[in-house]
């Protein structure tokens, strides 16, 4: 398994993450018992970086997390975040990164997950009122009192990306990064982990299952299914549609290739110096789909079709509602 080595921690975690949040809502229906198979699948395949936040599932995915980890926790490295509060339903939120709430938080989540550290604390969100440096302070003290190994952000611009850093090492920036969001390489946070040394974690690095070829209209989406509402412009309507055609190109140059759409699409984020993609999954079959995708290589010709195809602007629609984009890049 190739490996990454973020700052703070001493065991390398392998390229490619286990992203836990559908384990437990905004997808459709669960099965804690598949998802702990699923989980014990990926430490057999040799994925070590699991992720989850005290907001999925309103604490529901640290538990189902930690109950795996009872077992386990020696081959996990363990990431979980903080900042957003939930407010009854699925997309109402607040968000709090004052240093007293980041503490509070920690232990929270520390007692959800049953384990006395954290490997990777991320904000994640800022509140847009807490100064970084104040943030961070709190995560250093929490380092202090070995509560948490490393600090990570996740959705923050470079700029402060970079004040952070000059704080307390961010080890981390998660933010989402696929052939359809292709942000991170036009609003320069990926050039400024790499400039700090920062691992890049790309989650929904499968475009929330598009690129992965699993729906292709709102009716193949359960009921409950955030997709289907407008939370999600990308899933609606004529954008739906325009994106769905988008996915169908990437799947033919896929199946050019012998590999199926969402290996390619992993290989893809893989190929970039730094980038660890967390896909999320609930099946054992995807799970082992996607962990293929670390055995196929991209040519420089590869990498460069698959970039003319999917252009950064080529994706209609935002990746959340005005709410969810508010809040993003601070």
């Amino acid at each position: 398994m190739k490996t990454l080595t973020l700052t703070g921690l001493s065991t390398p975690v392998a390229r490619l993450g286990l992203g836990c949040m559908g384990m437990s809502e905004f997808y459709g229906s669960s099965d804690d018992a598949q998802s702990l198979k699923v989980m014990a699948g990926a430490v057999e395949l040799g994925v070590t970086l699991f992720d989850t936040a005290d907001m999925y599932g309103e604490g529901r995915n640290e538990e189902l997390v930690g109950q795996f980890l009872k077992t386990r926790r020696d081959a996990v490295t363990l990431a979980t975040k903080c900042g957003i509060i939930r407010n009854n339903e699925p997309a109402a939120r607040s968000i709090d990164t004052s240093p007293d709430y980041i503490k509070a938080a920690c232990d929270a989540s520390l007692k959800r997950l049953g384990v006395e550290v954290i490997d990777l604390y991320y904000l994640h969100r800022l509140d847009g009122v807490t100064p970084i440096e104040d943030s961070m302070g709190a995560l250093a003290d929490l380092a202090k009192a070995g509560k948490i190994r490393a600090a990570g952000l996740s959705e923050v611009s470079a700029s402060t990306l970079r004040r952070a850093h000059a704080v307390f090492p961010v080890s981390a920036l998660q933010s989402e990064y696929s052939l359809t969001t292709r942000d991170p390489e036009t609003n320069g946070t990926l050039e400024a982990c790499r400039e700090i040394g920062a691992a890049f974690v790309a989650y929904s690095p499968l475009g929330r299952g598009l690129l992965a070829g699993a729906f292709r209209s709102p009716d193949d989406l359960e009921d409950g299914d955030l997709r289907k509402m407008a939370y999600f412009p990308r899933f609606q309507g004529d954008n739906l549609a325009a994106n769905v055609a988008l996915a169908d190109l990437i799947a033919q140059m896929a199946s050019d290739r012998g590999v199926t759409p969402a290996q390619l699409a992993l290989a893809w984020l893989l190929s970039k110096d730094g980038v660890l993609p967390i896909p999320g999954t609930r099946k054992i079959e995807r799970l082992e789909e996607n962990a293929r995708a670390l055995e196929i290589e991209l040519s420089a010709a590869d990498i460069q079709a698959l970039e003319a195809a999917t252009p950064p602007d080529a994706v209609k629609g935002t990746r959340y509602a005005e709410g969810g984009m508010a809040v993003l890049s601070r």
